[in-house]
């Protein structure tokens, strides 16, 4: 409030300025045109006071008659008072004028605070024909234009607010339909392969001892690998997103949950990192998911290590498990979702996925983004 009032206070001290300003030039210019006047007639007074044979016709010729050049005395006299009327009359205009003029401006200020403040029904009335008129109706228009303009925004956010409903229905129902897909292509096909194993195995348990026992290890084998798609499956069916916690504290619970729940060995090393966007930390916890879904599809491996750095001005992301690996060239033949998917995101936040495998030797992802916003003072070394 304190603010407000001394701005407001200098404010009025300034257009009072102007009145003052106004009064001081008229006050000026009227003791400059009497000083000067009063010169000239006292000092034409003078010459003619001088020249006997000039009266003289004067007075022949029209009867008039000049009189004695007054003395020192009498001259400051009339001098004192002509400039004493100079100055009521100068100060007078220009506190008449000033006053009108302060007036106009003020219009003009306080319409412009008000538009300031968000008042866009504010319009400047008619301020006459002069330079000060033509710039309230210049605010006028412009008033009008940012009103519509702010009219517009606002229909346009509640547009692109229906338009993200919109969205993020398509993506629920898109990824219904994946996991749809991928329950009939994956669990359900491997399902019906266990009925029917186990439908062998009841005809040649008595007879065949052997071969039954061989039904019967792939019979386990099938429902290993469908108990691995499941949780993988139920990997993809947490939040999209980190529920208010931060990059590391996410990462770290979804490892310790994932270590209760599954036989494998997780192991991590995740930096303090410095404040990254929201949407950055999005992609990055949704990269770590695919990869781990991933794993544990495809991988069957025994360790999986996930590892968070900052080195320099980047972001580096590994996650390696010591798996069956499997051909790089092969798996972009096959167009994998997975690769896809992180591949996009990636891209999405800058930065450079890079993947390495081989049958036999694992796999490592490893992502790699510059931090340009939100970079913080603190850097990591590996």
């Amino acid at each position: 409030m304190l603010p407000m009032y001394k701005e407001n206070t200098m404010t009025k001290r300034k257009l009072s300025n102007i009145q003052w300003q106004f009064m001081r030039h008229g006050t000026w210019v009227c003791l400059g045109s009497v000083t000067l006047g009063g010169s000239f007639f006292f000092f034409l007074w003078y010459q003619l006071a001088q020249l006997s044979s000039l009266q003289e016709w004067l007075f022949e010729s029209w009867g008039v008659t000049i009189p004695p050049f007054p003395g020192p005395s009498l001259i400051v006299t009339q001098m004192l008072t002509m400039w004493l009327i100079a100055v009521l009359i100068g100060a007078s205009f220009g506190y008449i004028y000033g006053n009108l003029l302060k007036k106009r401006i003020e219009i003009l200020l306080q319409s412009a605070m008000m538009l300031e403040r968000g008042n866009l029904d504010i319009r400047i009335p008619d301020l006459g024909e002069d330079e000060l008129g033509q710039l309230g109706r210049q605010l006028n228009d412009m008033t009008t234009r940012f009103q519509q303009q702010v009219a517009s925004l606002q229909r346009l956010s509640a547009h692109n607010a229906e338009l993200n409903d919109q969205v993020k229905q398509a993506a629920i129902v898109e990824e219904r339909q994946r996991l749809a897909r991928e329950l009939h292509d994956a669990v359900s096909q491997q399902l019906f392969a266990i009925s029917m194993t186990m439908a062998a195995l009841k005809r040649t348990l008595l007879q065949n001892p052997e071969k039954a026992k061989g039904q019967a290890e792939l019979v386990e084998e099938m429902a290993a690998a469908a108990q691995s798609e499941m949780r993988a499956l139920l990997l993809h069916l947490r939040p999209a997103h980190l529920e208010g916690k931060g990059l590391k504290q996410g990462i770290e619970d979804l490892l310790r949950e994932m270590q209760g729940k599954h036989p494998i060995s997780f192991q991590w090393s995740i930096e303090e990192i410095p404040s990254l966007p929201k949407g950055m930390e999005d992609h990055l916890f949704r990269i770590l998911q695919e990869a781990l879904s991933n794993t544990l599809r495809h991988a069957k491996a025994h360790r999986v290590e996930v590892k968070l750095v900052v080195i320099g001005n980047k972001l580096r992301f590994k996650i390696t498990d010591d798996g069956i690996g499997f051909t790089i060239k092969d798996e972009r033949k096959s167009s994998s979702y997975g690769m896809a998917l992180m591949q996009e995101r990636v891209a999405e936040i800058g930065g450079v996925l890079n993947i390495s495998s081989a049958p036999g030797q694992g796999t490592l992802i490893e992502v790699t983004i510059p931090i340009i916003m939100g970079r913080g003072g603190n850097t990591s070394h590996e």
